[in-house]
């Protein structure tokens, strides 16, 4: 499986109660499915995977093949803090016909890059899916290195890796030493430097509200080659990701920048609250100047 563009991890709406808002989950997807993204991540940390029990998630994964038809491709995520769990989402992506599994390192436990590579190939036995890799060592507690890589990379279904470490090193590892390894950009202050080494794909949580600006640079810089361009449209995002990247409030922020855009997002599940007024408001105006400074580049005559 080729991993090409922009793959939103899609939000999970809650009620006030906590309860799974299905009418704004469906019209959410139909929102990015029409904004033009181009597959959809359920069961994400921005999903809010880890405030689900494991039948929730199984029905949230349902619910978006059903939304999502052929679509586009839907990639389920499968970590879990217990391997017999992160099985049980990936034999159920299996069995709803999901295109591919999102798989990272099972959080707290620390495992050895054995242990993890063993996790690994279990949950890949268990479906026979495309899978892409999640390497996000500031939630899992671990780096999936190069033991990890090399283990798993004796399974043709280890397509890809969403690289979320913020090491630029391993963006330089992965591209020179493990080119099989599809390279995703899953630190979104580093999109630049992953398409200038060569990745084709991003997974980006601000996609839930601000797919056309997260389009437009990809597609400057991994379609069109314009890294000029591609600059430019960086340099209007930084305030942005510096919000999401270091505030502290990811989900909050993300599920109040789709609220910003008449998307019903809901507050997150504890121990998670809302943003305050002032977040709310230095947001607001980050993405004002964000979308009129993108508009105004995607305007300008090609030369």
């Amino acid at each position: 499986m080729k991993f090409e563009g922009i793959y939103t991890p899609v939000i999970t709406p809650h009620g006030n109660d906590g309860s799974i808002d299905r009418d704004a989950l469906a019209a959410q997807i139909e929102h990015l499915i029409s904004s033009g993204v181009h597959g959809l991540i359920n069961g994400g940390s921005t999903g809010e995977y880890y405030a689900q029990s494991i039948d929730e998630r199984k029905e949230m994964a349902t619910f978006a093949k059903d939304v999502i038809g052929g679509r586009v491709p839907l990639i389920v995520g499968t970590v879990s803090v217990r391997t017999d769990d992160s099985i049980m989402m990936a034999e159920h992506a299996a069995k709803i016909g999901a295109d591919a599994l999102l798989v990272g390192s099972p959080p707290y436990s620390v495992p050895t890059e054995r242990e993890n590579a063993l996790n690994a190939l279990a949950i890949d036995r268990a479906a026979d899916l495309p899978i892409m890799l999640y390497n996000y060592p500031g939630r899992m507690g671990i780096d999936m290195g190069e033991e990890f890589l090399d283990r798993v990379g004796r399974s043709r279904n280890f397509a890809a890796i969403k690289e979320s470490s913020g090491d630029i090193n391993r963006v330089h590892l992965l591209a020179r030493d493990y080119p099989h390894i599809q390279m995703s950009c899953g630190m979104d202050d580093q999109a630049l430097e992953f398409f200038a080494w060569g990745a084709r794909s991003w997974v980006c949580a601000g996609s839930n509200f601000l797919p056309t600006e997260h389009i437009a640079l990809w597609r400057a810089c991994a379609v069109e080659g314009d890294f000029d361009k591609g600059r430019r449209i960086m340099s209007a995002m930084m305030p942005l990701m510096r919000v999401l990247e270091q505030g502290g409030k990811f989900i909050q922020a993300v599920k109040h920048g789709c609220e910003m855009a008449g998307q019903y997002a809901g507050p997150p599940r504890p121990p998670l609250h809302g943003l305050n007024k002032d977040d709310k408001r230095q947001l607001e105006q980050v993405v004002r100047v964000l979308k009129r400074t993108v508009a105004q580049i995607e305007a300008e005559p090609r030369t």
